[in-house]
């Protein structure tokens, strides 16, 4: 489906899948990328680190996302900006949708 040009539904673009974590990229350039995600309950990204930064913006639902040990929740209509370099991990706290946005340059 071609996205560009169009009025969009963000929560409408991707669905929850049982036990898994879905992701749908929506750009990708050299700049960066957009890309959705979506979480089952219990559902996670393991700890890492980019060398670039990236923002979290929460669709739906809520997440626990620890920055370098730090814990931090984040529900629908929240945000919080992951440092390059600094280790990061994402778990659902109940089922959700993020779009993430990571910067190259």
């Amino acid at each position: 489906m071609e996205l560009r040009g169009k009025v969009l539904k963000l929560n409408e673009l991707i669905d929850h899948q049982k036990d898994s974590v879905v992701s749908r990229e929506i750009i990708r350039k050299d700049a960066g990328t957009v890309t959705l995600f979506a979480f089952d309950s219990g559902q996670g990204l393991s700890e890492h680190t980019a060398p670039f930064d990236a923002m979290v913006q929460v669709i739906e639902g809520e997440a626990e996302i620890t920055i370098s040990g730090e814990k931090n929740r984040v529900a629908a209509g929240e945000m919080i900006i992951m440092p390059a370099n600094e280790p990061h991990a994402v778990m659902a706290v109940k089922p959700f949708k993020m779009l993430l946005t990571m910067i190259r340059s």
